[in-house]
């Protein structure tokens, strides 16, 4: 902590400043770590590819216990493993599911879990061809030495114990989010804020590959803010290209590895929303000014993007020309699950409609992933699924 605490403030012009093309790759410090060369390797380039397969994506249903409590409690539903169970369950069992989604981002209690029958969660999901992932970060506490609310994540000290047995119990893949937030007033995102949050990011992946586990890299940029598009797309180009910069100085095995950052938009508080062409125009303009060619595919986190908008976006998005070869598809949480849990309500006699829902969004999803949805052709409950502050 008193590392954290010894950086010093800078002017905000300072921390927002666009970084250029690549710029990690010109920053990286000659003394940097041998890049990953481990056991693990190849398997680290063949899973990450899979997750990352055209036409597929990530489910993310890695809440906490008192998030999925949150959510089982507003359609009736006590918050006990039981019912945490049978909801995982209905978006695991969901017939045909693997043929849009790649992988599953799971909870700790989830990777360790039995369906009702008493089948390892984990085999269910191998059983459906989903790969099992993991999060592996502890939760955000405030920065010591930040500006006005930012945020640390934590984790690292047992990491390496942790991913160990991950692996073993059937895990091939690991999530770390950390999250910062636009205040341009304030001077946030603060420089000490981005090197923390990258440095962090970088060691726990590295320490994610000598255990086996593909680390997805997700620097998320919150939707609170008034700032517009513009801003976003800065403040996004100086962090992602921090992280690859520290990335690369901890001999991550670029190759082994995805990114789930935010769609380029505009804060929620601003007064222009931006149109769908515009926030895919800027989404891929940031991507090709701060990633390496190297990392196999980005998956998008919805960040509280409603269903609908979510599909559209990552459907313009890949309507687009870009520099980059890397997979542009999805990691979706509440833009999967929002309209599933809805029409579930609990109630048997509703579990298979709660099914096909899961399986229309994932769907539109996938087909967004190739440039080819058609807005409203899969059923969605459209709602904001904006949360401010949001922690899982």
């Amino acid at each position: 902590m008193l590392t954290l605490c010894a950086y010093s403030f800078q002017s905000p012009a300072t921390r927002i400043a666009p970084a250029g093309r690549h710029a990690s790759i010109a920053m990286a410090t000659p003394n940097a770590a041998p890049i990953y060369d481990g056991e693990y390797a190849a398997e680290l380039r063949e899973t990450a590819s899979a997750m990352v397969a055209p036409g597929k994506g990530l489910l993310a249903c890695d809440e906490s216990t008192g998030t999925v409590g949150t959510r089982l409690e507003s359609i009736g539903l006590e918050n006990n493993e039981a019912n945490r169970q049978k909801w995982r369950n209905l978006l695991f069992t969901t017939k045909g599911i693997g043929q849009y989604i790649s992988g599953a981002i799971l909870f700790e209690e989830t990777l360790f879990q039995d369906d009702p029958a008493g089948k390892p969660f984990v085999d269910v999901l191998k059983g459906n061809g989903i790969i099992p992932g993991i999060k592996v970060d502890t939760g955000l506490i405030p920065l010591c030495g930040g500006g006005d609310g930012e945020k640390w994540c934590r984790g690292l000290d047992n990491l390496a114990e942790r991913c160990a047995g991950y692996y073993k119990q059937g895990a091939r893949f690991a999530k770390w989010r950390t999250a910062l937030t636009i205040n341009v007033a304030a001077g946030c995102p603060t420089d000490l804020a981005i090197d923390v949050a990258a440095q962090d990011l970088a060691r726990y992946a590295r320490i994610c590959q000598e255990n086996g586990l593909v680390p997805i890299v997700e620097p998320e940029i919150l939707l609170d803010g008034d700032h517009d598009i513009a801003t976003t797309a800065r403040v996004q180009e100086r962090v992602l290209s921090t992280v690859y910069m520290k990335l690369q100085d901890n001999g991550v095995l670029l190759e082994g590895s995805l990114l789930k950052p935010s769609m380029t938009v505009p804060g929620i508080d601003c007064a222009d929303k931006s149109d769908p062409a515009t926030i895919a125009k800027m989404t891929v303009r940031t991507l090709d000014r701060s990633l390496p060619s190297a990392m196999p595919g980005v998956t998008f986190l919805s960040g509280g993007i409603s269903e609908e908008d979510s599909s559209i976006y990552l459907n313009e998005i890949n309507k687009l020309e870009r520099k980059g070869a890397f997979a542009l598809t999805f990691s979706y949480s509440r833009a999967l699950q929002s309209s599933c849990i809805k029409i579930w309500g609990g109630k048997e006699e509703n579990y298979q409609k709660a099914q096909d829902q899961l399986l229309a969004r994932a769907q539109a999803n996938a087909e967004a992933s190739a440039g080819k949805y058609v807005p409203g052709s899969q059923p969605s409950i459209e709602e904001s699924l904006f949360v401010k502050n949001y922690v899982y």
